[in-house]
């Protein structure tokens, strides 16, 4: 059903896109770089083969083009999971990225 638009009301929020791109050259060694535009801080990584939910690194802020390689070499990458979490400066929410190699 088509309905007028409501002037008054503000329009949604922009999408924010996930600032992480990998490069998998070497699957144990994954390359994560920040291409976002924007620094992100707080920035922690969690694999799925962390025993007792250890944290594999607290990397801290990251900066735009920044990249940081990760080292898997004692992990089954077949069945890894690699979760960051991460904090943007402009909203202070955390947000949560998973993925495979």
């Amino acid at each position: 059903m088509l309905h007028s638009i409501d002037t008054t009301q503000s329009p949604p929020p922009t999408a924010y896109c996930v600032p992480w791109v990998i490069t998998r050259r070497d699957r144990t060694h994954p390359v994560v770089m920040n291409a976002g535009r924007e620094p992100v801080d707080f920035v922690k990584v969690m694999r799925s083969d962390a025993q007792d939910g250890r944290l594999v690194d607290l990397w801290g802020q990251v900066l735009p083009t920044e990249t940081i390689e990760l080292c898997l070499c004692d992990s089954d990458v077949d069945d890894l999971v690699v979760t960051i979490a991460w904090f943007r400066q402009h909203d202070g929410l955390e947000y949560v990225w998973r993925f495979v190699v």
